[in-house]
């Protein structure tokens, strides 16, 4: 342990006897021993030593007055002051102007060697300091044994706070990864000190420790750990999130029976006789940071999976809380910067319902908002459930004539096609929406009809294109 003046006092064998009444520093450690003959030895101080001199060089009572001062502003923790050699006492003057200051000092007798104390203080601090070098150690031990155990990130953060005695958070953007404070309130930075924990990843995570706390070191090896295990986790998440998404497939695809279906969901956690609700995201710009990002604390129990390039999260609810969820998981994305749509499905039971709230959430995402409620599930959706109706290719069929007819000639019929369905069938607000003569519409809708074969103005035709139509949205966006 470092030694302070009261305990070299103690040290019988060093004969140091206290001289005035100045004893603001007398429990304070002394960080070292600086010995000088100095008249002003201020600019050779750093703070905390002990000041042994003779006196050499101070005969006057002025100097012996001026040498108190620069010690006392150098943050000295005391003067020992040798006699027997040019003084046989300490000067009266010198004493008095540590008493002002608040400055103790000791007699050191002609005996005792400046080199005798020096050499106690240098084994006090190397001590102190394989002591802490020691404590450092079994730490590291304690905090990287958390992990190799299986304790995971939550053990080694609870040792930590224990090393540290006080409260631990760790978060992840808008996400709570840890929380030793209960209720898991967020922290501030006025009353915690915040640790940046490099991943490599677009993860951005912060250690925060309440203060106060004293650190010996052992922070800087917690941040290491932690992003190793950080690193750990990124890689497990998408690893099962893999495995989710296959079975997932398979229950979207319908090439499962019921009970099958039941099964398999059940292995990665889905109760299929429970209501379920998918909430699917997706993201042209950044789709690899999308499936590999960790969820906000809300959507922690979800099931979540990797189907194409969407990240999807299975939750049991009855549909009452799903767009609150969706919201956390659409700022938590936005926080980490990665830009995505997120689509919500209906909640419903058995497999077949967590094919339907798949569609319906697909379906929603293309409408482009951050967060897109579900709608009733539409005739296009559950034609696409199934693998068995080929119906791009229907679409592509229906289409393709007036696609190529557009090409070499401008005709521009797959908008007014789509203008004249949007508009329930009406001539004069396809005219208005496309500003075009009346007869103008009417000719190009003849020209649909001759290249296609489906009449827009008979109902059943003008369903079969609209549904192409359909088709060809959601397959656009899915290519994106």
């Amino acid at each position: 342990m470092a030694i302070s003046l009261a305990a070299l006092l103690g040290v019988q064998s060093l004969k140091l006897v206290k001289s005035g009444l100045a004893e603001t520093t007398w429990h304070q450690d002394i960080h070292w021993v600086a010995v000088t003959e100095q008249e002003d030895p201020q600019r050779f101080l750093n703070g905390g030593e002990l000041v042994l001199t003779t006196g050499m060089r101070l005969k006057s009572a002025p100097d012996q007055r001026r040498f108190v001062r620069q010690v006392q502003r150098a943050g000295a923790v005391g003067i020992g002051f040798g006699i027997g050699l040019t003084h046989d006492a300490v000067p009266p003057a010198l004493i008095a102007e540590a008493n002002r200051w608040g400055l103790p000092v000791v007699e050191v007798p002609y005996e005792t060697p400046f080199i005798a104390i020096t050499k106690l203080v240098a084994d006090a601090q190397s001590a102190d300091h394989y002591a802490k070098l020691e404590r450092l150690i079994a730490g590291h031990q304690i905090l990287a044994r958390a992990l190799l155990t299986g304790g995971g990130l939550s053990e080694l953060l609870k040792n930590l706070g224990s090393m540290l005695r006080t409260d631990i958070i760790l978060t992840q953007f808008t996400a709570q990864l840890y929380n030793s404070v209960a209720g898991n309130p967020a922290p501030t930075a006025d009353t915690w000190a915040s640790y940046p924990i490099p991943t490599g990843r677009r993860d951005a995570c912060t250690l925060w420790v309440r203060q106060p706390f004293e650190d010996s070191g052992i922070v800087g090896y917690a941040q290491n750990l932690i992003s190793v295990e950080l690193n750990n986790m990124v890689k497990q998440r998408q690893a099962q999130r893999a495995l989710s998404g296959q079975v997932l497939e398979d229950v979207i695809h319908g090439t499962l029976e019921s009970s099958e279906a039941a099964r398999r969901l059940a292995g990665i956690g889905i109760n299929s006789t429970r209501k379920s609700v998918v909430i699917l995201a997706e993201s042209a710009a950044h789709p690899k940071q999308l499936v590999s990002s960790s969820m906000p604390r809300p959507l922690e129990h979800g099931v979540t999976a990797v189907v194409g390039k969407d990240l999807i999260v299975v939750v049991q609810d009855d549909g009452s809380g799903a767009a609150a969820l969706a919201k956390h998981l659409s700022d938590h994305l936005a926080e980490a910067g990665i830009h995505a749509t997120i689509g919500i499905g209906g909640a419903y039971t058995k497999p077949n319902g967590v094919r339907w709230s798949y569609f319906e959430a697909r379906d929603a995402a293309s409408h482009g908002l951050p967060v897109n409620e579900p709608e009733r599930l539409s005739l296009t959706s559950l034609l696409l459930a199934s693998e068995d109706v080929p119906l791009a290719d229907m679409a592509n069929e229906s289409l393709n004539p007036l696609r190529n007819f557009d090409a070499l000639h401008g005709a521009e019929l797959m908008a007014t096609l789509e203008s004249y369905l949007n508009n329930n069938g009406s001539v004069a607000a396809v005219a208005e929406e496309l500003t075009l003569h009346r007869n103008t519409v009417r000719y190009r809708l003849a020209q649909i009809t001759e290249l296609t074969g489906y009449d827009p103005a008979q109902t059943q035709d003008r369903v079969q294109l609209w549904l192409a139509l359909a088709v060809q949205r959601l397959n656009q966006r899915q290519q994106r």
